[in-house]
């Protein structure tokens, strides 16, 4: 179905009313930050806890080097847990955890205070002080997050490398960062298997000069070498006499609003991975906005984002704002398809799961299996979907809205990056929706989409994306490379933020993202992003996921080549292959039509679920692929 008449369809039906803002309330709060922003930020600073109050909301005198919250002193794990200690929201449940293996742990607000404490005193006990980095390299276990908060608690700044990373990227991230203390585990679990964590973090410290001490969870309880005099056991350490303290506790240090929080490396689809810098202050603020405005986050709900803290999405909407804002999460170590593609919609109705936020790559994949596993369950309790990550076509998005959310959740469709720290353009849960469309900037936000000159476009036609104005979760710069910082984000349109991104607006001023701008293809031409070539390769009903990537031609100056995953029991053949280009030529102009669609059994994906196009351009060219470390397989 065309996406307008998906958006017609919407409009006339009846979902459940949504509590929190109306559309009109919500329009007005928009206009209000807009006359405004400086005010509106500031309001919502006002909601959480301070040591000292800020002496000016916004320094831009540095200007791209912006500073929020000027002279305030804070530690977000003040807002994330210290604050909810003494009120009912101690004895509230703030993670359930479900291993892969049907293991269930929970941890109230208290027992969860209580773990950080403990594993505070463990890094101080080993050195760790203010300023000094942490790296993470761990399963998604309850220590992730423990160990992330500890960090940011005795005023560490952390940094967490996905479980199941490589050797090179590991090492990579350990000499770059200088990290003094390394947080592991034995293995872990994924898809039935044992990743072997330990193994890698050995030999990436071998090759890392400035490691310290190995702090190894036991997860899989697998024999592992333990090096004497730097590796040591998580739970041993945890019940020294020097762990637990005169009163169990640890004070947390006041640091100020500008202060480092953590580092977190890109993803590599653009190429080298890079630090991204985010700080206490302005970060806290922006997550805990943006989470209550987008989900409406209420005291019985049960929040699941379905990402790892490893990606930002992980940071910021899985352990720190949920926590700020006191909510009930749900975490889960495992592959979503094991040991059956019913894993996910089996845990959203044992918990009650009332929100889920995933990557349009889990509901894509999760398509290809069909409508009955989804349907055997009870999620009548879910009320909103979420989406983030990518552009998710119209196709995946009628499957989550129609099958998973039974045609009565919103689907808050997220455009942000990890640069941005928090959601950036999405809807709220009274917002009119168009399938594939991130709606509407949020309040306090700036965006515009324009042409080479800095011009705004007019609707329907795509441009670049641009932020033109700071915001409190913005990066802070890249870690040691001020310059980069400044060239790679600031120095296209002096004064604005440049995303990377392509996008459009529409009549009604929603924008919807095409995708990267080397991601747009040219050919005779005309410029075809590859979101709109992939969405109608989707649409088709034998495939269920696709990437489209440019390769040089003679005549049309690119042409177009297609990888498409088939859904289960779809048969490959040329015949078929045929007929998809076709589909594309229909669906969006004979323009568009594939010179090739290969039928492939995998694609290459970060381990965040975006496909990395410059690795299959790479391929298809015999050019060298640059920086893997990232690759899921």
């Amino acid at each position: 179905m065309a996406q307008t008449d998906l958006s017609v369809e919407l409009g006339q039906r009846r979902r459940p009313r949504q509590r929190g803002w109306s559309f009109e309330r919500y329009q007005r709060l928009r206009e209000e930050a807009a006359a405004d922003p400086l005010r509106f930020w500031e309001r919502q600073a006002m909601q959480l806890s301070w040591y000292r109050r800020w002496e000016r909301v916004l320094d831009d005198s540095q200007a791209p080097f912006y500073r929020w919250f000027v002279g305030a002193k804070t530690n977000i794990v003040a807002n994330a847990l210290d604050r909810h200690l003494g009120t009912a929201t101690q004895n509230t449940l703030a993670l359930i955890w479900e291993g892969e293996n049907g293991e269930l742990r929970t941890f109230s607000y208290f027992a969860l205070h209580r773990e950080v404490c403990q594993f505070a005193n463990v890094l101080k006990s080993m050195g760790v002080r203010r300023g000094d980095r942490v790296t993470i390299y761990l399963p998604r276990i309850p220590e992730l997050p423990i160990a992330m908060l500890a960090c940011a608690k005795i005023g560490a700044v952390h940094s967490v490398v996905y479980g199941g990373f490589s050797v090179e990227a590991l090492h990579g991230r350990l000499e770059d960062s200088a990290s003094r203390v390394l947080v592991t585990a034995d293995g872990g679990y994924m898809r039935g298997k044992v990743v072997p964590l330990k193994e890698i973090a050995d030999e990436a410290v071998a090759r890392a000069g400035t490691v310290e001490h190995l702090v190894v969870v036991r997860r899989t309880r697998q024999e592992v070498h333990m090096e004497p005099g730097r590796d040591f056991y998580y739970d041993d350490l945890m019940v020294l006499p020097v762990t637990r303290g005169a009163d169990g506790g640890c004070e947390t240090e006041v640091m100020d609003a500008e202060d480092p929080l953590f580092l977190l490396y890109t993803s590599g689809t653009t190429g080298k991975p890079k630090a991204i810098v985010h700080t206490h202050g302005g970060y806290q603020v922006g997550v805990a906005t943006t989470l209550q405005l987008c989900f409406d986050l209420r005291p019985e709900d049960r929040w699941w984002c379905a990402a790892d803290p490893g990606w930002i999405t992980g940071h910021s909407y899985i352990v720190y704002a949920p926590l700020i804002l006191g909510a009930t999460s749900v975490m889960y170590e495992g592959a979503p398809t094991y040991p059956y593609p019913d894993r996910w919609w089996r845990i959203a109705e044992k918990y009650g799961v009332t929100i889920l936020y995933t990557a349009p790559t889990a509901i894509r994949s999760l398509m290809r299996f069909g409508d009955a596993w989804v349907t055997r369950h009870d999620l009548s309790r879910l009320r909103l979907l979420g989406s983030v990550g990518e552009p998710i076509n119209p196709e995946a998005w009628r499957w989550y809205y129609e099958v998973v959310g039974g045609g009565r959740c919103p689907i808050i469709d997220t455009w942000w990056q990890t640069e941005t720290g928090m959601f950036m353009i999405a809807p709220v849960p009274s917002s009119p929706l168009k399938p594939g469309s991130a709606t509407l900037p949020l309040p306090g936000v700036t965006a515009q989409v324009v042409d080479e000159e800095g011009r705004p476009v007019p609707p329907g036609e795509e441009g670049k994306l641009v932020l033109t104005s700071p915001w409190p979760a913005m990066l802070r710069g890249l870690y040691r490379d001020p310059e980069r910082y400044r060239q790679q984000y600031w120095s296209r349109y002096p004064g604005w933020y440049l995303t990377g991104d392509s996008a459009r607006v529409d009549e009604d001023g929603y924008f919807w993202i095409i995708g990267r701008t080397d991601d747009v293809i040219k050919v005779s031409g005309y410029r075809l992003g590859t979101a709109e070539i992939e969405s109608a390769l989707v649409s088709h009903p034998a495939v269920s996921e696709a990437a489209a990537i440019g390769v040089p031609h003679e005549v049309k100056g690119h042409a177009i080549r297609c990888y498409v995953l088939l859904r289960a029991g779809v048969a490959a053949s040329p015949e078929l292959a045929h007929e998809l280009a076709d589909h594309v030529a229909r669906e969006v102009g004979p323009i568009a039509r594939p010179e090739v669609v290969e039928i492939v059994a995998s694609l290459p994906k970060t381990r965040s679920g975006k496909i990395m196009r410059r690795v299959l351009k790479a391929r298809a060219l015999g050019q060298p692929e640059g920086d893997t470390s990232t690759l899921e397989e």
